[in-house]
């Protein structure tokens, strides 16, 4: 049974009919005052919002001596001073295509997929091959790092002592639980995300629940990611990269593999990942860092999937950043004034 309530209106006086106008109208003008409020507040948050790294940036006090910025990277130290983030650079010219030069090593895939990039230093210059997203394995542990100290430099304060020992761990013993610690830490997914907005990657999505090893990203994500660590524009502060850089430069011996493998001279600073997935029984097989290679410096990341072993795909890994190295490097040199 529906009920519903009669309207009477033909007992309804001219007084209660004014009123109920009257009423009506104030309505409407309430609702009016309250939209253009609401218009208004937005343009000035957009107006006030929008300079405010850069008014930050402009305040910031005196650069640290080198004395200091090293013990600040032994320490951990975040700096309160550190400007306020800008997105890291990324060169606007086309990549060279390592398809070429990859061939070889493409021919003996079978189910893998891989994707590689490159970036030299002095000239902003890029080299690519593949543009999917890969899982990143622990790869993502740099990314994490570069979070946490992020978020340290918003709060105007140093890494903890327990902070700095899973940092160290995580980066150079590649230790899980500190991870998975320091992942929890940064706010899991929701952290790693809002940060890399900052850090200026854009195809890069934290693993969900406690899954950091499924973070999706690509090759040229983790090139953006190694210039917010390598590069001097960058939202981490000096002492922060620093730190980050220090760690990665002293990985444990057993894990010196990877982009290394293209290096000829000078300190490797790198971080690998390895990951076997619970459904395929297949491998993840990833490798991030800076390299010298014949005066040159190179920020490189080489990302693979679907290997059979963890031992293959170091071994495709490895053949990749010789042949990609060795080819960009051949490029750049014919473009050199003689």
């Amino acid at each position: 049974m529906h009920e519903t309530q009669p309207v009477r209106r033909r007992g309804r006086s001219r007084r209660e009919q004014r009123r109920r106008r009257r009423a009506r109208r104030r309505r409407i003008a309430w609702t009016v005052t309250s939209v253009v409020i609401l218009i208004g507040g937005a343009a000035a948050y957009a107006l006030t919002g929008s300079n405010s790294s850069e008014s930050s940036a402009s305040a910031g006090g005196k650069a640290p001596s080198p004395s200091a910025v090293s013990a600040r990277a032994k320490s951990g130290e975040a700096p309160a001073d550190a400007p306020k983030p800008s997105p890291s650079p990324t060169s606007t010219r086309k990549p060279f295509d390592l398809g070429p030069a990859l061939a070889p090593v493409t021919a003996l895939f079978g189910d893998n997929r891989m994707s590689v990039a490159m970036l030299d230093v002095e000239t902003g210059a890029m080299a690519t091959y593949g543009h999917d997203n890969f899982d990143t394995a622990s790869i993502v542990k740099v990314d994490i790092l570069a979070t946490l100290l992020l978020q340290a430099q918003d709060q105007g304060r140093r890494l903890s002592t327990e902070e700095r020992a899973q940092s160290a761990a995580m980066i150079q013993k590649s230790d899980n639980e500190s991870t998975s610690a320091l992942w929890t830490r940064i706010g899991s997914a929701s952290g790693l995300d809002a940060a890399n907005e900052r850090l200026g990657l854009v195809e890069t999505q934290g693993g969900s629940g406690t899954v950091w090893g499924i973070t999706q990203t690509t090759a040229e994500d983790q090139i953006r990611l190694l210039q917010s660590v390598f590069g001097d524009e960058s939202p981490l502060s000096e002492a922060s990269r620093a730190y980050i850089q220090d760690l990665m430069r002293h990985v444990v011996g057993s894990q010196t593999w990877g982009v290394s493998a293209a290096a000829d001279s000078g300190a490797t600073a790198l971080k690998n990942g390895w990951l076997k997935r619970t459904q395929t029984k297949k491998w993840d097989v990833n490798s991030i860092g800076r390299i010298e290679r014949e005066g040159r410096v190179y920020l490189m990341a080489v990302l693979l999937n679907g290997c059979s072993t963890q031992e293959v795909g170091i071994s495709i890994v490895e053949q990749a950043s010789r042949a990609s190295a060795t080819a960009f490097s051949r490029k750049l040199g014919e473009k050199s004034p003689t």
